[in-house]
């Protein structure tokens, strides 16, 4: 028994067939970045924005400067579409280890 198969592209087989017609597209970033998502930053209770001057950690403390509501920055951090004017870049970094006092 013999097969016989084209090597000019003319047979079917390959991606068209295995994804039923359909072309298969593969997307590779070139570069890396450490960003996770956007944001906005504004107090839980009174829903003021909150600016920061450096860098946190979603367990840092922080204050509202309008009604002095103190909490976690996790909790001043809010995810939802669309920001608001108090924006933020979520990072991810590693080796930054916390001791617990």
């Amino acid at each position: 028994m013999a097969f016989s198969r084209s090597f000019d592209g003319s047979d079917r087989i390959g991606s068209e067939s295995i994804a039923g017609g359909r072309r298969i597209q593969e997307e590779r970033r070139s570069t890396r970045t450490t960003q996770l998502a956007s944001g906005s930053l504004a107090c839980p209770a009174c829903d003021a924005p909150v600016s920061l001057s450096a860098p946190v950690c979603p367990a840092d403390s922080l204050v509202c400067p309008f009604c002095g509501h103190t909490g976690p920055t996790r909790a001043f951090l809010s995810l939802a579409a669309p920001t608001r004017p108090a924006r933020v870049e979520v990072h991810v970094r590693m080796g930054r280890v916390r001791l617990a006092p």
